[in-house]
């Protein structure tokens, strides 16, 4: 809906804005304008200042700046559209409707704000009452005093079908039944939806009730009864308690997110007014633009149990499609069998806090659920955490973002990669492809694999264009030969000169002698590792980022081990493809295996061209 400039500004003109502000900030005068600590951040010297007479205000500390509009976006949230109506309300002006059904519309959800307030205020009522008694003590019971009572808005709802109905006799069934207080099957009666419950209101970012979730006091099911989808109330795009976190998470410089009523409740006992809560449902795309236009990392703070940690990562791989520089989600997983409102029994907000302290990143959180959901003792496994966590980094839209997932992820994976790897030990048995040492022989090659496929690709090995490569960073940045001994000596060069390097190379760091300059000398000057090194000089090998002269030395260093070990990777997946194929026509799960090791090969090579482009 578009609305003139002309309706904007009279509205503007008839709203003083010192009004809109006073709720949120104490003001004080000071000559024709007003001034106090800014609400937009932490100060103690009042910077910001109001301006009736101009109708904006202004932070000298923070530059905060706006009308009466921007206050009510910026400090709670609101939509514009909701600001304008809010404003428009105060001053007694009609919003225009776009068009007459926008003007119905409009017209049916006022007269149904009307409907739920009342019913809000009669719960409320019978909160008090003898039939309420039961649930008022569950609310003692709990802590929930006559403080948080009101500033909620709980109340009851009798047992009985038609108590509600009955109290609200001047508002029409239709009106009961479209605002979902009533429920009609087919011709019958219509009768009380919530019955026996305690009630807890849901209200818009404006304050105004638009739904509720009913608790059950007894036993029975569903634990947590919430309003059907209503003309006012979409679950997937409200939040419960929006409307006052609004202001204290600008205040606090965070947002808390939890999974039910009573978590807000119990954190607010606690002195934690910013927390909201889904309504029973996962987080929704909408709900996550809710969030964002409060906090760029809200946190969500979830249960230790099976079911918050599976809500927490269904939140995450939902927000990756809509990630952005300034747009993420943190992580606070509470102790095995405590919600919050039994840390703040157990340990008052000091726990909590001891909590939020530390929030777990998005990247972080992703990361630990994907390593820790299957085992990796096999290359098909290792393959698989790669393509989940590539698949995640692909979701986001951000291209720099979507690579800087990517690079931190893959870091992780290589770096994991090494410790599942059996370690090369100079004499090691058990390390027969991997290769050995032993005294007065150097180093011994690996036994080939036992299939004739795997022993083909045991026999060709890194090719001869990398293998001259690998050779000159190699000579370049010897100390790595100790660091990847165990893949280099289960790579196979094709290019004699560069195998013989490599050789050289292990074996004067598995006999324990030292790999610096000096001790490397007399192997380089070999004749034919010394042509070898010359030709990659000379511009062979300057296809790999590690060679080139522009390239940072310890960038440079990095992207070496970063290919040596995408090459182990893509030679264990070679093996296992070449093992795998030999079982298709008897292993039925094999196909399935060998698509994994393809998809794993195929993202292998991609990410080794990386480190060898071209200029």
């Amino acid at each position: 809906m578009t609305l003139s400039p002309a309706f904007l500004d009279e509205l503007r003109a008839r709203v003083t804005l010192s009004s809109v502000i006073a709720p949120y900030v104490k003001l004080t005068r000071a000559g024709r304008e007003w001034k106090a600590c800014c609400p937009f951040h932490n100060e103690k010297t009042p910077s910001f200042t109001v301006n009736d007479e101009k109708h904006f205000y202004h932070c000298f500390g923070c530059s905060a700046h706006g009308d009466a509009f921007r206050f009510l976006t910026d400090s709670r949230g609101l939509p514009f559209m909701d600001a304008v109506k809010e404003l428009a309300a105060s001053a007694g002006m009609e919003v225009p409707a776009a068009d007459p059904r926008g003007r119905e519309r409009a017209e049916r959800q006022a007269t149904l704000h009307d409907v739920m307030a009342a019913a809000q205020r009669w719960f409320a009522e019978q909160l008090h009452t003898p039939e309420g008694a039961e649930a008022l003590a569950y609310c003692q019971r709990r802590g929930i005093g006559g403080g948080a009572i009101q500033r909620f808005g709980i109340g009851f709802a009798p047992d009985r079908r038609q108590a509600l109905r009955t109290a609200l006799a001047s508002h029409t069934d239709a009106k009961l039944i479209e605002g979902g207080l009533l429920i009609q099957v087919d011709d019958k009666e219509p009768y009380d939806r919530f019955r026996g419950r305690l009630m807890i209101p849901i209200r818009d970012a404006r304050g105004r009730v638009i739904g509720f979730g009913g608790r059950i006091l007894g036993a029975g099911e569903p634990k947590y009864l919430n309003s059907p989808e209503t003309p006012l109330f979409d679950k997937g795009s409200s939040l419960y308690n929006l409307d006052r976190a609004s202001p204290a998470s600008r205040q606090a410089k965070r947002l808390i997110v939890v999974e039910g009523y009573m978590d807000v409740i119990g954190l607010d006992r606690g002195g934690i007014a910013e927390a909201v809560a889904p309504n029973g449902t996962a987080l929704t795309e909408r709900q996550l633009e809710l969030l964002w236009r409060l906090d760029p990392s809200p946190i969500l703070c979830l249960d230790g149990d099976a079911a918050g940690q599976k809500a927490g990562i269904r939140a995450a791989t939902r927000a990756l499609p809509l990630l952005g520089p300034e747009r993420t989600l943190s992580f606070v997983t509470l102790p095995q069998g405590q919600d919050p409102d039994d840390l703040v029994n157990s340990g008052g907000r000091d726990a909590v806090e001891a909590l939020l302290q530390a929030p777990e990143p998005l990247v972080d959180r992703l990361w630990r659920h994907e390593r820790d959901s299957t085992p990796l003792a096999t290359p098909e496994q290792r393959a698989g955490l790669k393509q989940r966590l590539l698949d995640h980094a692909a979701a986001i839209p951000d291209r720099s973002l979507s690579q800087l997932y990517r690079d931190e992820w893959m870091d992780r994976f290589h770096a994991l990669n090494r410790r599942e790897r059996p370690a090369f030990t100079p004499g090691g048995g058990s390390q027969q492809r991997r290769g050995t040492w032993v005294k007065g022989r150097g180093f011994v090659p690996p036994e080939p694999p036992a299939s004739e496929g795997a022993r083909a690709i045991a026999v060709s090995g890194v090719d001869p264009f990398t293998a001259r490569a690998l050779a000159a960073g190699l000579a370049r940045f010897p100390d790595l030969v100790v660091e990847e001994a165990g893949i280099l000596s289960a790579l196979p060069f094709a290019d004699p000169a560069a195998e013989r390097l490599k050789h050289r190379l292990l074996d004067q760091a598995l006999a324990g002698g030292n790999l610096d300059s000096a001790a490397v000398a007399p192997i380089l000057a070999d004749t034919e590792i010394d042509r070898l090194l010359q030709q990659a000089l000379g511009g062979f090998g300057k296809g790999f980022s590690f060679n080139r002269i522009d390239t940072e030395p310890n960038q440079a260093r990095a992207d070496l081990r970063a290919v040596i070990e995408l090459l182990g990777d893509r030679h264990e997946i070679a093996q296992g493809l070449a093992e795998v194929s030999a079982r298709l026509m008897d292993d039925p799960q094999a196909v399935a295996e060998q698509h994994r090791l393809l998809l794993a090969n195929q993202e292998t090579t991609k990410r080794l061209a990386d480190y060898s482009a071209s200029d």
